[in-house]
């Protein structure tokens, strides 16, 4: 009962026998068939010195003999890389000397106070004997402590019970320095798990065995079937006790180890950093030349596109800013957007110096480069604050392009978001951006300028823009009112304050000016999507038969879409149409042809995904909006993954059409927006002014105008690990998409039609590799996910009657799915056990159900077309 740690006698020679294990494998994988090594050893252990004025300070001496290296699981010779090889071989002689050459701590009451090594040795031999010293650390009473030892600095919790002790380690509160970053979105990252637990049955007051495992587990959330765990294991079993050499007098430590030898030093119990160099990796521009044919922009949305941006990635990651820049001044100009996407993506300090040394905003002709540039930046996973920095400098000197300027702005509200997102809305750079942003929209002027500014807030999503773009939603003029509402509604409800309420009830109701069709039904949007009162839903009800003659339609189709799809409001709006006055055939019998529809994509036990389409015409049959939406959610969070606008105004002059109330004096135009993974992009102009308008249309070829073509990087994962056996560990999640939208608009003034087309085409590839390096032997797990898909949504208006048929479809093709696995255990000399496994299948291809009506119409639309087309003669 005097000591509050284990106790060695004296003169006492204890032999024990220790194993450290790691094994890599799929995470519901039972361990039999894993990946994996065992390193196992002889370990004396004997007591050198006790405090004479403390009997629980006492110096240790630990000594690993006869060190094996073995497979983990019992394999034929054919699959055995250890075969034949003895551990000199496989570890080499130096450091099998260094591993077997003792080490020394000192313990007092049972924790680690110094150990003590020889000061050049190897980092990973020094690891491997630091977590073999680390297991003698415990205490024996219960309760928590902050402890050091080879995991860093760890909250730990000892539960005693008569000779047991459990000791459980939170590995989540280590403080050790290891690279680690994450995603953006949730939904586009890696969940992980990792836990360690280490039991010890003591006898005559010292160690009789040690069993320890740590857990880690990784899981890509939108499919948790792809993912990885890494087990690490160590045993320590008492064999026996002999009679040792007795010890040494001294008043304290320093005079022993001196004594002793004086080359052993007091290290710290914490892992050094260790990392193993490759010796017959390609250098950037070899790897470059081996993926640059599947980057021609004819493959980019094939997963092979998507595959090898992910591996250039990596390799720039490692790369310096010369070796990158030599790539960028060197490739045609076919492949350096896509060069551009990928150093853009890789976001290390030397990529950010190269490209932004490339590129010169100064000059108009690079405008391409330019733009992919900064639409990375937009996507960018963790951006930091210098590139933020970067980007404000470039905004403030000069920029030759127009739209590449209002990109620029735009970016940099993407980036203070996701800054702020990390609690870094105090850095000085995003307060610097901040302000910039919101001190020039103040003093903006031209029509144009004040656009830009708004994206820029649609992208950051600040609190404090929120009265600023009431101000705009309110008192601009048509496209400027419609982008802050727009703005307003991608706001978390919870910011949407009794004040955002009332303006946005004032516009749906035009209780001080008249506004466009385009903003009412936004606002209407809003108040119906953040939690309405029962006398807001109501008074939007008894609204409807008093509105111009579309946005009936359209209000309507809104309300019986909360109801079909359940979505929050749907019980308040049940609960007004209990009165026969809100309620009432006179009000749901209005006839038009503008629609509002959601509906699911995918419901799986990982995400959801859900589509939503709505249209609005104007009373003379021409589009004025459509607006497709897919949201991607599980149970804790959501992406907006796709979002692409088209709008047109003032058209219905070429059809001699009356316009509608409040819309009399807008300029023709029709263009399109997107917004893809949380990020809007710069909107596309089909035409602005009757001018440009009338000679697009005689020239009409209906082609599709490119929107976004791209790489992107979605999912960024990095964790290194430091095992408590010695080795460190790594798991590393890439995904990437290859995307190219893009959307058209054509006219027919002889067949009165027009006809919208958005087409989407999408590969993903997802890359992870989960690995254990030792030095002398690397074991792992490579996992990949690849998908391809295309989406078209097209709408078919004709307006030679009315109420005008409206047919829209939504395609999507068969996709294909592959899933892959590879375990591997290697060693420096190339000897390598590898073990593959495969899966394939096809999502069938099929067309998404919108409403009845819009079915009912189609068939009147595609019959329409066959009757005239035979009544030529």
């Amino acid at each position: 009962g005097h000591t509050t740690g284990p106790s060695l006698n004296n003169d006492k020679l204890y032999k024990f026998a220790y194993s450290a294990e790691v094994y890599v494998d799929r995470v519901k994988a039972s361990l039999q068939k894993s990946a994996g090594y065992r390193i196992s050893s002889a370990v004396d252990v004997n007591l050198l010195w006790r405090n004479p004025d403390n009997d629980d300070d006492q110096l240790i001496k630990i000594t690993m003999k006869d060190v094996q290296v073995e497979n983990v699981n019992e394999r034929p010779a054919a699959k055995n890389i250890f075969k034949g090889k003895s551990t000199e071989k496989i570890i080499r002689k130096e450091y099998l000397e260094a591993l077997q050459r003792p080490i020394m701590i000192e313990l007092v009451r049972g924790k680690v106070k110094t150990y003590y090594s020889y000061q050049n040795e190897p980092g990973f031999t020094q690891n491997i004997k630091r977590g073999l010293a680390s297991l003698f650390q415990l205490q024996l009473h219960s309760g928590s402590s902050r402890e050091v030892d080879i995991s860093g600095k760890c909250s730990t919790t000892y539960h005693v019970r008569q000779d047991q002790v459990t000791k459980i380690k939170d590995l989540d509160s280590c403080e050790i320095e290891k690279k680690r970053f994450t995603s953006h979105n949730r939904i586009l990252d890696i969940s992980t798990k990792a836990i360690s637990a280490t039991v010890y049955v003591l006898e005559d007051s010292f160690i009789k065995s040690i069993k320890a495992e740590e857990n880690f587990v990784f899981v890509l959330n939108y499919r948790r079937k792809t993912g990885a765990k890494i087990v690490s294991k160590q045993r320590l079993e008492l064999k026996s006790v002999q009679a040792g050499m007795g010890l040494i007098a001294a008043k304290q430590v320093s005079g022993v180890i001196k004594t002793l030898d004086p080359k052993y030093v007091a290290m710290p119990l914490e892992a050094e950093p260790v990392k193993s160099e490759c010796k017959k990796c390609p250098s950037l521009s070899e790897h470059w030349q081996s993926i640059r044919e599947y980057m021609h922009p004819d493959k980019l949305s094939k997963p092979e596109a998507a595959k090898s941006f992910l591996s250039f990635i990596q390799n720039i990651r490692k790369a310096t800013k010369e070796e990158i820049l030599k790539i960028i001044k060197s490739e045609n100009k076919d492949f350096l957007p896509q060069v551009v996407d990928a150093v853009t993506s890789a976001q290390t300090p030397e990529s950010l110096e190269a490209v932004l040394e490339f590129l010169d905003f100064k000059d108009a002709s690079t405008f391409i480069l330019q733009e992919r540039f900064l639409y990375a930046c937009g996507f960018a996973s963790h951006p930091s604050e210098t590139l933020l920095k970067s980007l404000t400098e470039k905004f403030k000197g000069d920029v030759a392009s127009q739209e590449i300027r209002e990109t620029l702005v735009i970016v940099m509200g993407a980036l203070i978001r996701k800054l702020c997102d990390r609690e870094g809305c105090k850095l000085p750079a995003v307060v610097e951006a901040k302000r910039l942003i919101l001190n020039r929209l103040e003093k903006a002027k031209k029509d144009d300028n004040v656009q830009m500014y708004l994206l820029a807030l649609k992208n950051a999503l600040l609190p404090e823009a929120i009265p600023v773009l009431l101000k705009y939603a309110e008192s601009g003029e048509g496209p400027i009112s419609s982008l802050a509402a727009t703005a307003l509604q991608r706001y978390d409800p919870s910011f949407l304050t009794k004040e955002v309420k009332e303006t946005m009830n004032r516009i749906y109701h035009q209780t001080r000016k008249v506004h466009e069709k385009t903003v009412r039904t936004t606002a209407a949007a809003i108040i119906l999507n953040s939690n309405p009162s029962y006398m807001e839903v109501k008074n939007i009800l008894l609204s409807i038969g008093e509105l111009p003659m579309e946005m009936n339609k359209y209000m309507l189709s809104m309300i019986r879409d909360i109801l079909h799809f359940e979505m929050p409001a749907s019980k308040t709006v049940r609960q007004v149409l209990k009165d026969m006055r809100a309620h009432n055939y006179d009000r749901f019998s209005k006839v038009g042809s503008s629609s509002a529809y959601t509906g699911y994509i995918t419901r799986g036990p990982d995400v959801s995904s859900t589509y939503s389409l709505d249209i609005l015409y104007s009373g003379s049959g021409i589009l004025r909006r459509s607006n497709l939406n897919i949201h991607v959610f599980d149970r804790n969070s959501e992406l907006h993954a796709i979002q692409v606008v088209i709008e047109a105004q003032g058209l219905e002059s070429i059809i001699a059409a009356t316009p509608d109330e409040g819309e009399e004096n807008l300029d023709s135009f029709a263009g399109m927006s997107a917004i893809l993974f949380d990020f809007q992009l710069r909107p596309v102009t089909f035409f602005q002014g009757y001018g440009d308008l009338m000679s697009k249309m005689l020239s009409a070829t209906g082609d599709a105008m490119n929107v976004v073509k791209g790489l992107v990087l979605l999912t960024d994962f990095l964790q290194e690990i430091q095992l408590q056996s010695g080795p460190t560990a790594s798991a590393e999640f890439l995904g990437g998409l290859a995307i190219d939208i893009s959307g058209g608009m054509e006219f027919s003034l002889w067949y009165r039609e027009s006809k919208t087309n958005v087409k989407n085409r999408i590969a993903i590839f997802v890359a992870g590799n989960t690995e254990v390096d030792s030095f002398f032997v690397k074991t792992g797990m490579e996992t990949t996910l690849e998908a391809e898909t295309a989406l078209d949504f097209i709408s078919t208006v004709q307006f030679s009657q009315y109420p005008f048929l409206v047919c829209m479809q939504m395609d999507r093709v068969d996709s294909p799915l592959r899933t892959h696995t590879t375990k591997y255990e290697s060693l420096p000399s190339g000897r390598r056990y590898t073990a593959r496994r495969g899966k394939a299948a096809t999502m069938a291809g099929s067309e998404y159900p919108l409403h009845q009506e819009n079915s009912n119409m189609c068939k009147k639309v595609f019959g329409a077309k066959s009757d005239s087309a035979g009544s030529w003669f």
